[in-house]
């Protein structure tokens, strides 16, 4: 066993252990229980039946699957599971795999969130320390239970962890090097308002020690904890790290009075906010490689699909696949990020967004703007009973299908078409990724 397994063991040692929740991490948590551990028992509680579940372990479902907390000394709760009752309602200990894996490696943890920008950010920093020979693994919200890698770490490791606002939510330790990208409208249908929301997304930082090191978007409000704070922008000239919107791939390190010029010619990651995300990975990275590693394996970076992903070119029209959009700020940055841009196509679920600044900038610029779903029927209309100018650019369609045809239609040759929905996909799709290769399928179908 390793430092990491011998903790678990100890911590569930005698304990009766409930794992909430047996999707993937649900099973990853199982698997290191019954190879390393010896509680005095284990159960598995989810609101759905379980497939292909362990022999000799007592199973609970249905829809009063939570109502057995209480019996639990230790209840591991996977992400996705929103509890009925606070921890501080409950008898039992919360905790989750992130939690148990911080606190046996939170000092060689590179964590990063926000709203948008996150899996980019994570993949980028990840590809630059493996590309430069760096002992490293990509976990979290990316699709990696931590606990996949828990028996691998090895005092050189470095992790790379995306975290989500519910995997933070009721965290008590953060990562020694902590990265908050931005703070936008989302998940509100189950934080109910934005302060709710900060809350569970501010644990990236909230459990720092000194010395660690905390990168944070300037527009955030944060709590100082003895950390190293480094402030970033792409509108405050004032923070430490400013990425000029108006100079092309410049980045100006305050700190250290130095700027730094991205080789944009010589990159395949599109748009200025990939400068923003470039210059946190630039920074963080800075701490593990040089800048000639890091520009080398910068060259070589993918974007990641679903991310203002080029499709294909139809008749002229260039048809960009942004779906993983979920708010009014990156549907702008898609328009301003991709190249002529002719229509773009927005909506989805309805969480109940404000739609103001999106429909504020759409009014200001000269796309044809095609709503769908619930939500871009919301935009639609707000659109309607507006001052808007050259209203005939706005159409409502039903559905993403309708969307694409209409696209192909009305948007002239030599310009591009982008889904960037600035909406969830729930209720329509299983997830963005269905979304945007619906988008693709739909794409291709017009050739």
């Amino acid at each position: 066993m390793n430092t990491f397994t011998e903790y678990l063991k100890n911590y569930t040692d005698n304990k009766s252990i409930c794992i909430l929740g047996f999707g993937r991490e649900g099973r990853s948590t199982y698997r290191l229980i019954e190879k390393y551990c010896t509680p005095e028992s284990v159960t598995i509680a989810d609101l759905n039946p379980v497939n292909n579940p362990p022999e000799n372990v007592k199973i609970i479902t249905g829809k009063n699957y939570q109502d057995c907390l209480d019996d639990f000394d230790i209840v591991f709760k996977s992400p996705g599971i929103v509890l009925e009752k606070s921890p501080a309602e409950l008898k039992c200990e919360i905790t989750s795999e992130t939690q148990v894996f911080f606190t046996v490696y939170r000092e060689q943890i590179i964590g990063i969130t926000g709203t948008k920008g996150k899996s980019t950010v994570s993949s980028l920093i990840y590809h630059i320390l493996k590309e430069s020979g760096k002992d490293t693994y990509l976990v979290g919200n990316i699709g990696v239970p931590v606990f996949d890698i828990a028996e691998d770490v090895k005092q050189s490791t470095v992790i790379v962890c995306e975290l989500s606002c519910h995997q933070l939510e009721y965290m008590t330790v953060s990562p020694t090097d902590a990265v908050f990208l931005n703070l936008y409208e989302e998940h509100l249908d189950h934080y109910g308002n934005m302060e709710n929301y900060y809350n569970a997304k501010k644990n990236i930082y909230l459990h720092q020690k000194e010395y660690d090191c905390l990168v944070i978007n300037s527009d955030i409000e944060y709590e100082f904890t003895g950390a190293y704070d480094y402030t970033i922008s792409a509108t405050n000239p004032d923070a430490d790290i400013y990425v000029y919107s108006g100079i092309k791939g410049k980045i100006h390190f305050h700190m250290d009075d130095y700027i730094y010029n991205i080789p944009t010619e010589n990159i395949k990651l599109l748009g200025v906010h990939n400068h923003y995300n470039i210059a946190v990975a630039y920074f963080i990275t800075s701490f593990y490689v040089e800048q000639e590693e890091f520009e080398k394996a910068l060259y070589t970076f993918n974007p990641l699909a679903h991310r203002l992903e080029y499709v294909a070119t139809v008749d002229g029209v260039r048809y960009y696949d942004d779906s993983i959009s979920t708010a009014c700020a990156t549907a702008i940055e898609a328009l301003k990020s991709v190249p002529e841009a002719g229509t773009i196509l927005i909506g989805g679920m309805d969480r109940g967004i404000d739609y103001t600044s999106l429909a504020d900038f759409l009014n200001g610029s000269d796309v044809n703007i095609i709503c769908m779903e619930t939500s871009g029927r919301r935009i639609f209309d707000m659109i309607q009973n507006m001052d808007f100018r050259n209203p005939e650019r706005v159409h409502y369609v039903p559905h993403l299908e309708d969307a694409v045809n209409l696209a192909h239609k009305i948007t002239p040759s030599g310009k591009s078409c982008v889904l960037s929905p600035a909406a969830a996909s729930y209720g329509i799709f299983k997830n963005f990724e269905e979304r945007g290769d619906v988008f693709k399928k739909l794409v291709s179908e017009l050739k």
